[in-house]
């Protein structure tokens, strides 16, 4: 039987004037990316109001971290914590995610100085506490871990105010997640004693940090959002980019049935090229062991670089900074260009870095309306910190966990020296009996000539002068309470009492 095909539909349908031909299309196939573009936006509304709805319910709380006195730890013991905290990864089913809304918590990580006074605190999900605590544990068993009230309570957040004005923005990388930035490892160095190879870059932190005055506040915030184990691919695709090679992902479902479909072509062939199959595989090889040879040392930096960075555990994560200060003592130089100084020191020019966003989160504005955008911009910055929003601003970057350490972590006291980062208490002891409180040094074996009743009479010092011992002791009570005195007194006239929302215990 033969199949007849009647294409005279069509030829009328050419004939047709263009504008009725337009309109015809339109009526037949115009509704459907219009209704493709509505249920898409549908689809976006519902899981923004279901997501919104389930994190709501979610309970946070912020934890003030006392690192132990004489802190020896490198960075080494907070990768070790990163690793710890990537466990609060989570998967979720079409239900949970797209009816329930649930979606994957995240930490936040802040470093904040307060009038000079500098504190540690982890942001985290109520349900990952003791995720938390038993990580910063393991590392730093003599840490005290606290939970605290939020000391961004009382900061305006809407711009401009009577009192206080900030500067803030989010810091991005400056090129693709895959290439990583500098990290600890580059800070050491093989001059010095050993506690003192590590340079540590958290002292110009610190050193700026406790460097301010009364009614100036520096924050600076890390939120992590834990990620599965496919984020090396973006790893690979650079690295085909940089050897010139085409790369297919592997995560759609498109390619995925594309490989099925490929496999099985291969199959069917295998039989017939089995014999050069072996002969094409020796030349590919060959080829790339020639591509390695001709790269440029720039270039071959940059793919082991990326490949060592995609081999440890990642987290998405998101920098936000903000300077808030009384618009009397507010120093934007001191506080914004020593901040980017201490994130510039993370930069290697061939590979990454990280920069300011100034074209879409920084507090900055030019041409048009610049009052009402740079105040729009001051109320987004800080209304995102405050909530600690993984979602609003720039696109989250990737750092891998030796990155994030190296970026927060605890100083090492060795090499950092501020004085006014809060500590927990080490452990107190009595102090010696031969601990001297005179003038002049006054010999342990002295004061075993006491008579019988156990009352010293007199003590002679080198010089052969004799004192009676209650004399002595009085004088040398009186000379402590008077250095403590002048001490305290000295501290306070220079930092004053710490401030109403430091978060500490």
């Amino acid at each position: 039987m033969d199949i007849v095909i009647d294409l005279t539909p069509i030829y009328e349908f050419l004939k047709l004037p263009p504008d009725i031909m337009l309109k015809r299309l339109f009526f037949v196939f115009g509704w459907i990316p219009i209704a493709i573009v509505f249920l898409w936006g549908a689809k976006e509304m519902w899981i923004s109001y279901v997501k919104g709805k389930w994190g709501k319910m979610q309970k946070f709380v912020l934890l003030a971290i006392d690192i132990p006195r004489g802190n020896q730890q490198t960075p080494k013991a907070m990768e070790n914590i990163f690793t710890y905290l990537a466990g609060g990864h989570q998967t979720f089913s079409l239900i949970e995610a797209y009816w329930e809304g649930q979606f994957q918590l995240s930490f936040s990580l802040e470093i904040v100085s307060i009038d000079g006074y500098t504190q540690f605190l982890i942001y985290t999900p109520e349900k990952f506490r003791d995720l938390v605590e038993s990580a910063v544990y393991s590392q730093y068993p003599d840490a005290e871990i606290t939970e605290v009230n939020d000391y961004t309570e009382g900061m305006p957040t809407k711009f401009p105010d009577e009192e206080y004005d900030i500067w803030g923005a989010e810091f991005i990388q400056q090129k693709n997640s895959a290439y990583p930035i500098k990290t600890y490892k580059d800070f050491e160095h093989q001059m010095g004693v050993p506690e003192e190879q590590f340079k540590d870059p958290m002292a110009t932190l610190m050193d700026l940090y406790s460097s301010l005055r009364k009614g100036e506040q520096l924050w600076f915030q890390l939120i992590l959002t834990p990620i599965g184990f496919d984020w090396p691919e973006i790893g690979d695709k650079e690295i085909s980019k940089i050897l010139g090679e085409s790369y297919t992902s592997k995560g759609g479902l498109s390619s995925r049935i594309v490989d099925t479909i490929t496999g099985w072509i291969s199959s069917f062939s295998e039989m017939i090229y089995s014999i050069w199959g072996e002969v094409e595989e020796k030349k590919k090889e060959e080829e790339d062991r020639f591509k390695m040879l001709m790269l440029k040392p720039k270039e071959k930096k940059q793919v082991e670089s990326i490949q060592e960075k995609v081999s440890k555990l990642g987290f998405e994560f998101k920098a936000r900074f903000v300077y808030a200060a009384k618009k009397e003592v507010m120093n934007k130089p001191k506080a914004v260009n020593g901040f980017v100084g201490f994130i510039k020191q993370f930069t290697i020019m061939d590979l990454n870095g990280l920069k300011p966003d100034m074209d879409m989160t920084a507090t900055t504005a030019s041409y048009f309306f610049k009052e009402m955008r740079l105040n729009d911009r001051k109320n987004k910055i800080i209304r995102n910190y405050i909530n600690r929003d993984s979602w609003a601003g720039k696109e989250p970057g990737i750092f891998n966990i030796e990155e994030l350490a190296s970026l927060w972590h605890f100083p090492l006291e060795a090499v950092v020296k501020a004085p006014l980062i809060q500590k927990a208490p080490g452990r107190k002891a009595g102090p010696p009996i031969s601990l001297s409180f005179g003038e002049e040094p006054v010999r342990e074996e002295l004061f075993e000539a006491a008579s019988d009743s156990g009352e010293i009479d007199t003590i002679f010092n080198e010089s052969g002068e004799g004192k009676k011992a209650k004399d002595l002791l009085e004088e040398a009570e009186g000379r402590k309470s008077e250095q403590e005195s002048i001490f305290e007194k000295g501290y306070a006239e220079k930092k004053g009492t710490p401030p109403d929302n430091l978060p500490v215990v």
